[in-house]
Order: C-alpha cells, then sequence, then structure tokens
C-alpha cells in the first residue's frame, strides 16, 4: 500500500513539473537588452542595419542589438510633465521611419501649442556626436490654437510613416483627440493637417499609438481612454482620408503600443495606469468585419510598457518605463527584446 502510495505521489509530482515547464515554455523568450532609460516611449528599427532607435526623456536613443551599444542619436529637448495621478518628465515621445535614412520623431517637451514633429537624416552608423534637437532636416508645426483645437496640438505621442505619409497623435484639445497628418513627396513632407478627430468619433479620449493597417491603406489608432478606469481601451481603424471603418472594444486598460509582427499579427501593450501589475504585451485578434470587440491574448508581464517595434527577424522590441528600486536615482526605462512571436 505505502509502495502504491509512494507510485502515485511520484507520478503526480512529475505531472505538476511538466505542467509548470509546459507554462514556461508557452511564454517568449524575453531578455532586456538596455536599461537606466528615463522613460522610454517611441521605439523604431532602422531598416536594413536593424538599430533600435528610443525616444526617451533625455532624447533619442541608437541600440545595435548585436553589439549591445547605447548611444545618444539626438539630444537637447526641454522637458515636459505628462500624466495624471503619476506624473512622469518627458521628451520626444513617438519614433518612425519614412525610410532607412529619415527617422519622423514627435515631440513632447513643450506646451501644448508649440509642439513639433521633425525628420531628421541618420546614418547607418552612430554619429561621432549626437544630432541637436533643433538641427533637423525638416519641421512640421507647430499646431497653434484655431476653431480646430482650443489650445493647439502637442504630445505627439504616436507616429507613423511611409514613404507617401506621416501620420501623429495629438493630446492637445481633448475634446477632439486629434490625428494628424502629413503628405510626403519626393522624400519632402508637407504641411501637418489636422485630419481625424478621433474623440467625436468613439467618445473616448486620448489617441496614442497609431500604425498603417496591414494592406498600408488606412490606419489603427489605440484609444488610451481615461487612465482612471479598467478596459476602456478601444482600437480603430480608418481609411487614410479620415473615415472610421471599424472601432473596437478591448480588455485593456491603457493601450500605449502598436506593431504588427512580421507573420502578420497586431501586438499591443497595455501601459495601465490604473493599476500598474496589470501591465502586459498582448497579442490582438481583430476578428470580423462586423466584431465589436478585439479579443485579446496576454503573451508577457511588463511594468509599464509602452511603444513596441518588430525587426526583420520577428524580434519585438518593447520600452518599459519600470520602477525604480526604492532610494534610487538610476532611471528605471528598459529595452526589452522578445523573441519568437
Amino acid at each position: 500500500m505505502l509502495k502504491t502510495r509512494l507510485t502515485a505521489l511520484m507520478a503526480g509530482a512529475a505531472i505538476t513539473a511538466a505542467l509548470s515547464l509546459t507554462a514556461q515554455a508557452a511564454k517568449p523568450a524575453h531578455e532586456v537588452v538596455a536599461k537606466g532609460l528615463d522613460n522610454p516611449t517611441g521605439v523604431a528599427v532602422q531598416p536594413g542595419t536593424g538599430h533600435v532607435f528610443i525616444a526617451s526623456h533625455a532624447g533619442v536613443h541608437r541600440l545595435d542589438p548585436k553589439s549591445g551599444k547605447l548611444t545618444a542619436e539626438i539630444t537637447g529637448y526641454p522637458t515636459d510633465v505628462y500624466g495624471k495621478g503619476p506624473k512622469y518628465n518627458i521628451g520626444p515621445l513617438g519614433l518612425a521611419f519614412i525610410d532607412a535614412h529619415h527617422l519622423v520623431v514627435g515631440d513632447g517637451s513643450r506646451p501644448d501649442g508649440s509642439e513639433l514633429v521633425r525628420v531628421y537624416k541618420v546614418g547607418s552608423e552612430p554619429a561621432a556626436e549626437p544630432q541637436a534637437e533643433s538641427k533637423a532636416l525638416h519641421t512640421l508645426g507647430p499646431i497653434t490654437p484655431s476653431d480646430q483645437t482650443i489650445k493647439g496640438e502637442g504630445n505627439f505621442y504616436g507616429v507613423a510613416a511611409n514613404e507617401g505619409r506621416i501620420f501623429v497623435t495629438c493630446n492637445g484639445d481633448d475634446t477632439k483627440g486629434w490625428v494628424a497628418s502629413a503628405r510626403v513627396k519626393d522624400g519632402k513632407p508637407g504641411k501637418l493637417k489636422l485630419t481625424i478627430a478621433t474623440k467625436e468619433a468613439t467618445e473616448v479620449d486620448a489617441p496614442g499609438p497609431v500604425t498603417f493597417t496591414k494592406m498600408g491603406k488606412g490606419v489603427i489608432v489605440g484609444q488610451i481612454g481615461e487612465v482612471n478606469l479598467e478596459g476602456d481601451s478601444l482600437i480603430t481603424i480608418y481609411s487614410a482620408a479620415g473615415k472610421m471603418n471599424r472601432n473596437l472594444t478591448t480588455p485593456l486598460n491603457d493601450v500605449a503600443g502598436l506593431a504588427w509582427s512580421g507573420s502578420g499579427k497586431l501586438y499591443a501593450t497595455d501601459f495601465s495606469w490604473v493599476d500598474a501589475s496589470k501591465g502586459a504585451l498582448y497579442q490582438l485578434m481583430l476578428g470580423k468585419k462586423d466584431s465589436k470587440a478585439a479579443k485579446a491574448k496576454k503573451i508577457l508581464d511588463l511594468d509599464k510598457p509602452t511603444g513596441i517595434a518588430f525587426d526583420e527577424d520577428g524580434n519585438a522590441y518593447i520600452a518599459v518605463f519600470g520602477t525604480a528600486a526604492e532610494g534610487s536615482d538610476e532611471p528605471a526605462g528598459q529595452i526589452i527584446k522578445v523573441s519568437g512571436l
């Protein structure tokens, strides 16, 4: 009898161990590839080199994933403060490449109505000295107060760009929730124009991340919602001209990043202001055209994640604010590489 019971207990332990290993195996491989960043937000991967560009309070950085070397690329930004409840010092926010050597940077470092969207020429290797923030190749904006925007626009958090169009999300006039856009012709961007009033379209606050649709004919906007409410973030799909095609609810608290993987899957980060313990990376399934809700599959718990971008090998690079150790003056921001998505 004792032998039988011992055999059963050992079998049960083996099953438990196997289940534990299965759960661990289901979590994708991930590692910290940069740390000590001050409130990192936007992330973009340079075509060709695979270098990861990161916006933080201190400016724009370049990470070479092969060497692990982190260098300053663009510096000299002032400081603004963003947030309700927890407040954070911010500088540049959104990043996206038009092509391999032209980087769009959305500003968050100035008061609304004076912030800018700038395009910088960047090389395949780090420059000997970082560029000054004011020395951009092209400057778009500012979007000053008008009958379209009470305070003017700023906090250009999300940026999507290609060789024909630039889209940026704005957080100036909360009654409108604007997305602005500029056409690109022969490599030169035109005037930045207010294009989509997302608050009027969705009745939910704060457009955050933006990315092109899978076929590139429209844009997907992550609507953050109120930072003190759970599960109010939306995923909304618009035509390039600004017509809303789909508006989907999500279980996410505060969607902060959106990106397509090389395999055609859509991923989102949830900053989760209301409860930082619920910050995470999710895969989003948008469903059929008549679906009213996006399904979300949690991939990885993260500590206040923001921007996300994929490289050509299918690796995701995610910026996280992190939480500083008690008594520490070192910034807690990190870049986490996630493989196998």
